[in-house]
């Protein structure tokens, strides 16, 4: 059986995936009292904040939408998302930093999933697949190393700016064809 590639994408420039991804088991409120960390009011909305994002968050983005429901800092929501780095909750991308040298952040979720990042028109796919799984399981049979975490982006050119450009990716060499003249 061929496992397909499930892809969830967002427009850098725009603030909504195709999809939204499914969230891990446990809300992260939760899953950070469980871990026996005081919850406080500004910390449960900022988790709130995180786990309804239907894309990928700069902590300027989060401070900005936590002023609209509360009172908070810039050091509140710098602290809150180290915080949840350290204990594993959410991931901190740089996307190919398409926009500079700006870190997102996404909610772990239990899926392994993968970034593409294309260079023109800045859209970011998200791609779940067993290959993350399938190289972690190589690693650690080749080499003997057990990998706690793996991260993957790659960037190119997604296939509408592809075709936009006259590009077919039968032509390109890695996929098969001759390259394009």
């Amino acid at each position: 059986m061929i496992n397909t590639p499930q892809l969830v994408s967002y427009n850098a420039t725009e603030s909504h995936y195709v999809r939204k991804r499914t969230e891990s088991g446990l809300p992260l409120a939760k899953r950070l009292s469980a871990k026996g960390i005081r919850l406080t009011q500004k910390r449960k909305i900022l988790l709130q904040i995180l786990e309804e994002a239907e894309s990928h968050l700069d902590a300027a983005a989060i401070l900005e939408i936590a002023k609209q429901r509360m009172k908070v800092d810039r050091a509140t929501v710098y602290r809150t998302l180290d915080l949840l780095k350290k204990e594993g909750l959410v991931d901190e991308l740089d996307l190919m930093h398409l926009r500079g040298e700006m870190h997102y952040y996404e909610a772990r979720t239990d899926n392994e999933h993968f970034h593409l990042a294309c260079f023109a028109c800045g859209k970011i796919e998200e791609v779940e697949s067993p290959f993350l799984a399938d190289l972690k399981e190589q690693v650690t049979r080749e080499r003997g190393f057990v990998v706690a975490s793996a991260r993957l982006e790659m960037g190119g050119i997604c296939s509408k700016c592809a075709v936009a450009a006259g590009i077919k990716l039968e032509a390109m060499p890695h996929i098969g064809g001759p390259p394009n003249d």
